[in-house]
């Protein structure tokens, strides 16, 4: 029997899920995705194969179960931004953003969204099974509050509109992986672009009962 590591065997799958992370993150570096195999993972994890597959039935769904895993520190972080019901929602939208293009940085979650270095599209869970379905809650939560603040314009449909404006951070993500130097600029040209969209209109009034926004400085 394979000796287990931690004080308790939840402890344990959570290092080894941590060694495969770290293991996929190495390969990537060193070699294309599609060159990538089960066996190059496990020997840089240091398992044996069969055990591997107890993780994973398949490379693809290995890496979706890293990144849902990968993704859990900025679903946590944006959850918190969104919940400061104190601060204004454009700041709160700012921060938002520099958490989800920072989460880009990480390799696995790259795989997302670099075409031809992950795993098909079609694989990628969509809805309540995507790893960041979580995120686009919380972001629609913040853009409905600013919308009653009337520090944002009515969008009507706001799902459709957050559906839209996260295409502004996938290619703010895919410009990331291609180049890592990029980003404090992707960062200012998706806040630029994403709260252009979302602010009030000039002369435009607050919903009824509201007084008119101040204007913030920027979010950190």
């Amino acid at each position: 029997m394979p000796r287990i590591r931690g004080a308790s065997i939840e402890e344990h799958h959570e290092m080894v899920w941590a060694d495969l992370a770290e293991a996929m993150r190495q390969l990537l570096l060193e070699r294309d995705y599609d060159s990538i195999n089960m066996g190059h993972i496990a020997a840089r994890a240091g398992l044996a194969r069969n055990t591997l597959y107890n993780y994973a039935r398949d490379k693809s769904a290995l890496v979706l179960a890293l990144t849902q895993r990968a993704g859990r520190p900025v679903v946590e972080r944006v959850a918190a931004i969104a919940a400061r019901s104190a601060d204004p929602a454009a700041e709160r939208m700012r921060e938002i953003i520099v958490a989800v293009l920072e989460a880009f940085t990480d390799q696995i979650l790259q795989l997302m969204f670099r075409p031809g270095s992950g795993p098909p599209a079609a694989e990628v869970p969509k809805g309540p099974d995507s790893p960041f379905h979580a995120v686009v809650v919380e972001v629609e939560n913040v853009v409905r509050d600013g919308i009653a603040r009337g520090e944002f314009h009515d969008l009507g449909d706001v799902h459709l509109a957050v559906e839209l404006l996260s295409g502004v951070m996938r290619a703010g993500a895919e410009r990331i992986g291609r180049d890592p130097a990029a980003f404090a600029a992707t960062v200012s040209a998706a806040r630029e672009i994403v709260l252009a969209s979302l602010a009030r209109r000039p002369g435009q009034a607050p919903p009824a009962g509201l007084q008119p926004v101040r204007e913030h400085g920027p979010g950190r």
